[in-house]
């Protein structure tokens, strides 16, 4: 006997044989995207005109003249104008999979709760269940749940600044994303995404990790550490860490390089932050720290994308005071649904470890790129990166040729993206559920065709 009204509807049976109905159709309707495929002819001006009104509309060009259908299949996503290409980006992280039939199922079954998005107030079961999940996968005691990235981070600044008040300042490494935020554009360590906005923070770098040289990176960074820590005694709150740094080009720390600075950190009663929002999901752990062996020192965890919603995870000393934390959203019941089985999936369908999933596309798309590397060395060097985030450096760097080889790549059909300055790389966040080997071998046959077009002009 169901004791609520909530649960008689999920169990009913018409509920149920209809969800198994239309995840049956659209299976069958996304079947029909099997490859890549150009634009129809009769699609074709109506797309170019939509998209025109639109870039009017925002006021601003899409990076991609991309307006999805709504409808894919794995790492195929179909496009407006009946085009079919890969998806090797994955929205910049978010998605697990087009089409995906655990995430059809998990918005099916949002739709019929009581409310579309939830928060502050209102938060339903599916709410404690996903924070209940992230708890115990994180072993962090507290979480908080959020709609972007971006409020992620602003929350664990605001435990970290009153947990450590008057403390004011704040420590990262050059070439760090944190966000796009007042506040997050002052640490983001990039001018063009401050220009014209007031100073809030006081923000001080020291270098990232140096692959070339470990023991002298790991040197200079603490020397610049020390320099700091003298400079402004007491001052300094937290420092923000990226495991990867994905928008510098997806560049991975090292487990020695961490551990010096962090205990450093801790020596000196400075909160570490790591920003997870990107690297979640990606590597052979559920999060990066695990995959460096960093759980005695972490503080502060945030996390996103590939998680369809955001969320802030920290340990007892960090609990807020009553009126720091508030937030009108936390999530869309879709999103929440949905994030619980991402979580499910990535946890028990074999994606993590050292031979799971992850680890499996990894390995076999980037001794594709070194092969590429090894035949064209002038004109293609890596592969970099860590786990699923994966990046190369086609044409020295140079961005503007890195940018048409991205958008040449995105005419013939597959989608990545540009990260890093001096040098810019193209680079590639694979949707782990919904690609396969042969699908990378056929990206990367075009990733060679394309390179050598772009060397022909």
């Amino acid at each position: 006997m169901n004791d609520l009204v909530a649960d008689a509807l999920y169990n009913d049976p018409d509920f149920q044989n209809a969800a198994q109905k239309i995840l049956k159709t659209a299976a069958k309707h996304s079947e029909k995207i099997t490859k890549i495929s150009p634009p129809k002819a009769n699609l074709t001006q109506s797309y170019e005109e939509t998209l025109k009104t639109f870039n009017q509309y925002r006021g601003m060009d899409l990076f991609y003249p991309y307006l999805g259908s709504g409808a894919g299949n794995g790492a195929l996503v179909e496009l407006a104008d009946g085009s079919v290409k890969y998806d090797l980006i994955s929205g910049i992280g978010v998605h697990f999979g087009h089409s995906h039939p655990k995430l059809i199922a998990a918005s099916l079954d949002a739709a019929i709760e009581d409310i579309a998005m939830q928060g502050h107030l209102q938060q339903n079961r599916s709410s404690f269940e996903l924070t209940e999940l992230l708890v115990e996968s994180a072993r962090l005691p507290h979480c908080i749940l959020t709609t972007s990235g971006a409020m992620a981070n602003e929350n664990a600044l605001k435990l970290a600044f009153q947990k450590k008040a008057p403390a004011h300042r704040i420590l990262a490494f050059e070439k760090c994303f944190m966000g796009r935020t007042l506040a997050l554009a002052q640490i983001t360590d990039k001018a063009a995404f401050r220009e014209g906005l007031p100073h809030l923070i006081h923000v001080d770098y020291v270098p990232f990790y140096e692959w070339r040289d470990p023991a002298g990176s790991t040197k200079r960074t603490l020397a610049a550490l020390d320099t700091l820590l003298s400079r402004h005694p007491g001052k300094y709150a937290c420092m923000c860490f990226e495991m990867i740094q994905g928008e510098a080009g997806c560049n991975p720390g090292k487990k020695e390089f961490f551990i010096e600075i962090m205990r450093k950190l801790k020596e000196n009663g400075i909160a570490v932050i790591v920003d997870e929002v990107q690297t979640f999901g990606r590597t052979e752990n559920l999060f990066a720290f695990q995959s460096f062996g960093l759980q005695e020192y972490v503080d502060i965890v945030t996390v996103g994308k590939l998680l369809h919603l955001c969320a802030t995870l920290y340990t007892e000393e960090f609990r807020p005071k009553p009126g720091l934390i508030a937030q009108t959203y936390t999530a869309a019941s879709a999103s929440i649904h949905g994030a619980k089985a991402i979580v499910d999936s990535l946890l028990n369908d074999g994606y993590l470890g050292p031979l799971g999933k992850n680890m499996q596309l990894r390995k076999h798309f980037v001794d594709h790129l070194q092969k590429i590397a090894d035949k064209y060395p002038d004109n293609f060097e890596g592969p970099f990166g860590m786990g699923l985030m994966i990046a190369a450096t086609p044409f020295k760097g140079e961005r503007e040729k890195v940018l048409a080889y991205a958008k040449a790549l995105f005419k013939a059909g597959v989608i990545t993206f540009i990260a890093g300055t001096n040098p810019t790389r193209i680079r590639f966040l694979i949707p782990p559920g919904g690609i396969t080997t042969e699908a990378l071998d056929e990206v990367s046959t075009i990733l060679e065709e394309v390179l050598v077009a772009c060397l022909k002009k």
